[in-house]
């Protein structure tokens, strides 16, 4: 269940700041094409997703290592992960933020930016800097 204010409950991290970090994450270990959704209007489960790509399982396995790892940091842990097995989608579930690391068939596939196509994409500074001061932006 979502906290007031899109933080889960004991959490001292936003949303935002969450999704950030996971983004920066992916980012850090190579995951491609790394999007956040802004989704909280199109849906009440979550208020946020970050899509990224890896290019092989072990390396979808390694970019969802290092997400949670950068979370944990953050005194964050999954209340679910799925997919972790096959590698081809995982799925980790932030509460407010959903990881989503794809293989790349599957993300082709999957489509979740059409799917979610009217989900503002929110603007993230890759270069771990902070966020970008924009419309849209995780800040």
């Amino acid at each position: 269940m979502k906290a007031q204010g899109g933080v889960p409950s004991g959490s001292s991290a936003g949303s935002r700041e969450i999704a950030a970090a996971a983004a920066r994450a992916a980012a850090d270990k190579q995951a491609e094409d790394v999007v956040v959704l802004d989704v909280h209007d199109l849906i009440v489960i979550t208020d946020l997703f970050v899509i990224c790509t890896g290019t092989s399982d072990r390396h979808v396995k390694t970019v969802v290592e290092e997400v949670e790892k950068a979370l944990r940091g953050l005194g964050q842990k999954p209340v679910r992960r799925e997919g972790e097995q096959e590698a081809r989608w995982v799925l980790l579930d932030y509460v407010d933020v959903v990881v989503h690391v794809f293989a790349e068939e599957e993300r082709d596939y999957y489509d979740l930016e059409r799917l979610w196509r009217d989900a503002p994409r929110l603007v993230w500074d890759g270069e771990g800097n902070g966020v970008v001061a924009s419309a849209g932006s995780l800040d």
